[in-house]
């Protein structure tokens, strides 16, 4: 089986560790709409879950949510980030780990879990609906997916390529490739071959004046899924 990782991307960002948990740096739209997507997570999951953070980076996601009194288990490919996620957490007494470990190489043990999260992660993923598919093959029953990536429109050109990018420098160029975004129907079409029902979706918006983001109910740029297997 070929791994399903691109080494250009895990590269890319492990070339960024230093960065990750600096909210002016390179990562600074992670960290203002982390609370956005960690309180669209938590308010449909019950308390103490035990979650799978795929693609978990330096931990933005993974320790907020342990930090929300969850169990949590961050797994990614690029080893100086994971570094500097465990070194980030150290002494904070919370139910957080790291592994670097691909989810098809997860799938083989025998741990699933309540709560999967991949976040701003499909659209950097070869083949995303592999990804899916082994993402619910780690689902206990009846157990929740969360996915959050950007929508392939004109719109989404121009905001997250051009505008992030290019123009306002949000990002670091080349942060990601358009044609890598998923529409909402292409999302819902790989949930359903994963064997996952869609039960919510949310977008995430910017807003340029206080800076942050909000969910609300457009899915033209950013948004996130509720996956049910």
């Amino acid at each position: 089986m070929e791994p399903n990782v691109s080494v250009e991307e895990v590269s890319k960002f492990d070339a960024l560790a230093d960065e990750w948990w600096n909210p002016k740096g390179p990562m600074r739209p992670l960290h203002a709409m982390n609370p956005a997507r960690i309180g669209f997570v938590n308010a449909r999951i019950a308390p103490g879950s035990r979650i799978l953070d795929a693609g978990c980076g330096a931990g933005l996601a993974a320790e907020a949510l342990a930090r929300a009194g969850h169990s949590v288990l961050g797994i990614d490919q690029a080893e100086s980030v994971l570094k500097v996620a465990e070194a980030h957490a150290a002494g904070a007494g919370l139910n957080l780990s790291y592994r670097r470990v691909r989810a098809e190489e997860l799938a083989l043990e025998t741990e699933r879990f309540e709560v999967i999260t991949a976040l701003e992660i499909i659209e950097h993923i070869p083949d995303p609906s592999a990804l899916l598919q082994n993402l619910a093959g780690l689902l206990v029953p009846g157990g929740k997916l969360f996915v959050s990536t950007l929508n392939r429109n004109k719109r989404s050109w121009l905001m997250a390529k051009l505008g992030a990018e290019y123009l306002l420098r949000m990002l670091p160029v080349g942060t990601h490739d358009w044609q890598k975004f998923i529409t909402p129907a292409e999302m819902a079409a790989m949930g359903r071959d994963a064997g996952l029902r869609l039960t919510d979706s949310a977008g995430l918006s910017f807003d340029p004046l206080r800076g942050d983001w909000k969910l609300s109910r457009d899915l033209g740029v950013n948004y996130l899924v509720e996956f049910v297997g």
